[in-house]
């Protein structure tokens, strides 16, 4: 091929620390909005929740059995077994105890006796009951805003009663534009379900939506993927520098030096590169970093703590992604930049080598963190 001055070009790698500043002053959360529990799931709360009322609000069974009064029992032997006055009333768990009872007397405790039961167990006052308020009380924090809503934190809020919550869920169109097809087919479902578990709304647009979307965003995010590269079908970056506006072209991290980022009016672009392994490193950490930035999370999330089963050279100034899987209670790595991508069906995780890091020796501690 002849020689192209119009080709796409980096003039220098932008650390990506620079890059986490201007996202983090520059890019504002997304507007609130009220969903139900069960549909937030991976959202981030945008208001604290609190108990709305006392969980249970009644002295409730918290086992099946006869509700009695303890006091009652007090006495109570297989040798000498204690004939209630009157029949006790059979509950359930979950639902309330009659009247003037305070606790619950499981089934094996006691037995038919005329028309009322003679118990061989005594149990105290409370027991298998749940007093008012034991699972919350009114007006107790129970989630704070900038908080994730996982599954079990979604589940234990409707057990509590709460039917809806507060989030910002940032609605994201995902561009693939590489005359590749795997940045369509391959690489844009594992960034969409990268998005989503960011608590974003993920969307997967046409090619031929990409240069409309730059003159009229009908999102809160664009992520393009591919054409970021200096070849000559790789025009995304170009197309932002007409559309919208070009904040960094080329990031230092490996995989990942040709990814960039700017906007398209106040919409935020990243431009992933077109290759699997470096779209997805590039997302992992400033794909994430967006995505917190607009969600309003608060990311406290670490890595879980593994020891290295083999040693990492990095190179100073770099930051390097690198893709691991445990072996034998530790964590080897797959391979840095352009390893085979078969290896990627090995990855249990990913760690983050920091830039100012020559490496790791083997042995040493390193933070896992999960893939999409």
């Amino acid at each position: 091929m002849a020689f192209n001055d119009t080709l796409q070009r980096i003039k220098a790698l932008t650390p990506i620390t620079s890059i986490a500043s201007l996202i983090g002053t520059r890019i504002d959360p997304v507007a609130s909005q009220v969903v139900a529990v069960e549909k937030a799931v991976s959202m981030t709360l945008s208001a604290d929740v609190t108990a709305p009322f006392d969980v249970p609000s009644d002295l409730t069974a918290a086992s099946d059995g006869w509700a009695v009064t303890a006091e009652q029992t007090l006495d109570a032997s297989y040798y000498a077994p204690v004939v209630l006055s009157s029949p006790p009333l059979w509950v359930n768990a979950g639902e309330r105890m009659p009247q003037n009872t305070d606790a619950v007397l499981p089934a094996d405790a006691a037995a038919p006796a005329n028309a009322t039961i003679e118990v061989y167990n005594p149990v105290a006052s409370l027991e298998g009951v749940l007093p008012p308020g034991r699972h919350a009380r009114k007006g107790d924090l129970l989630l704070r805003a900038g908080d994730r809503l996982t599954a079990l934190r979604s589940a234990s809020l409707r057990s509590l009663g709460i039917s809806s919550v507060s989030v910002r869920a940032p609605r994201v169109k995902i561009v693939p534009v590489s005359a590749v097809s795997s940045a369509a087919d391959v690489i844009s479902p594992v960034i969409a379900r990268a998005v989503a578990a960011c608590g974003g709304v993920p969307e997967i647009a046409g090619q031929a939506s990409y240069e409309s979307l730059l003159e009229h965003p009908d999102c809160d995010a664009i992520v393009v993927i591919g054409g970021t590269g200096s070849g000559k079908n790789d025009t995304a970056v170009q197309a932002l520098v007409r559309k919208g506006a070009l904040d960094f072209h080329g990031f230092g991290i490996a995989p990942g030096q040709t990814a960039a980022f700017g906007r398209a009016g106040n919409c935020p672009v990243l431009l992933l590169p077109g290759a699997l392994d470096a779209a997805l490193s590039v997302f992992l950490v400033v794909g994430s970093a967006l995505m917190d930035r607009l969600s309003g999370h608060r990311d406290t999330k670490k890595g879980v703590p593994v020891a290295l089963a083999k040693k990492i050279v990095s190179t100073i100034g770099m930051e390097e992604i690198v893709f691991v899987r445990r072996v034998e209670g530790r964590v080897e790595p797959l391979g840095k930049a352009s390893f085979a991508l078969q290896k990627l069906l090995l990855a249990d995780g990913w760690i983050r080598i920091p830039a100012d890091s020559e490496g790791v020796p083997e042995g040493a501690s390193v933070e896992m963190r999960k893939l999409p």
